[in-house]
């Protein structure tokens, strides 16, 4: 991030219902109204800080908005959950609510990137009315096999970063090939979003349970897919940003996701995987003209 100053947000201390410590980012607060606040909910291991330079750009724009970036149980500045069966789906949709209840949002545009947007997949299911519009980035109802199992070598892989430099060394061994549209700048961003500092040591900032959840998935038996809880969303605006790249979500998934959503935006991130940074490139005006037309 090129600037990840505190005082450009307020930090937000959420009871989810279990009564678990979730972390919060509230950009422009309060001060900012008229517009739907947005709500952005992080990947799988990922956590607030990959939408800091997004959040900014959108709560200062001539048509500013409070933006929420959320750290999910177990990732960032949120709590580790002692019981890590909790760390589904389910219970994640729950801690959202709970989120949006106690910062007094009862309406709001969501950004989900991957595992954020399978989130949204079920809110949309279950409490539609607080879905005003929503961005899925890089993710929709099938998750391909292909996509998966690269999450789960890249996440269980035994090389830890000693350093900075090392930490994104690691990021360009694991995602180079996908992502050719970063720059040097870039890579050292996504570092210091993925990882954190404790005790000295550049670790990961996720429970690590997390991760190993991924190694005990069976990947030769067919998952389910999320196309009743897509069909959800039809009456809800909807965009769709795919990675260029992506292996998670294919072309063919875009376009039948399109077809069942006539409505729906697309946008392809020219040079990114899975999951785009969405601060790069011409994604913000995409992200800019879709909110115009809410």
């Amino acid at each position: 991030m090129h600037n990840d100053d505190e005082s450009d947000f307020a930090s937000r201390a959420i009871l989810a219902p279990d009564g678990l410590k979730l972390y919060a980012r509230d950009y422009g607060g309060d001060s900012i109204s008229g517009l739907p606040p947005i709500v952005c909910l992080p990947g799988l291991t990922r956590n607030s800080r990959d939408f800091h330079d997004l959040a900014l750009l959108l709560s200062r724009d001539s048509a500013a908005r409070r933006v929420i970036t959320l750290d999910f149980r177990g990732r960032g500045l949120s709590a580790w959950d002692d019981d890590k069966s909790r760390y589904n789906l389910a219970v994640e949709a729950q801690d959202v609510l709970a989120a949006c209840a106690a910062l007094n949002i009862p309406k709001a545009v969501f950004i989900g990137t991957s595992r954020g947007g399978l989130v949204l997949h079920l809110l949309a299911a279950s409490h539609p009315d607080i879905l005003k519009a929503v961005i899925l980035n890089d993710i929709g109802p099938v998750l391909e096999k292909e996509g998966l199992v690269d999450i789960r070598d890249y996440l269980n892989r035994d090389r830890k970063p000693a350093n900075w430099d090392e930490a994104v060394e690691i990021l360009q061994e694991n995602h180079g090939r996908a992502f050719t549209a970063l720059t040097g700048n870039d890579w050292r961003d996504m570092a210091r979003a993925i990882y954190t500092l404790t005790d000295g040591k550049v670790v990961a900032d996720f429970d690590p349970a997390i991760a190993a959840q991924m190694k005990s998935l069976d990947f030769e038996t067919p998952l389910p897919d999320l196309w009743p809880q897509f069909e959800a969303f039809r009456n809800i605006p909807l965009m769709v940003i795919r990675g260029e790249n992506s292996k998670l979500l294919t072309t063919a998934s875009l376009e039948e996701m399109a077809r069942r959503h006539p409505g729906m935006t697309t946008k392809i991130a020219i040079g990114q995987g899975h999951a785009p940074m969405l601060h790069l490139g011409d994604i913000p005006a995409a992200i800019q003209h879709f909110l115009a037309t809410i």
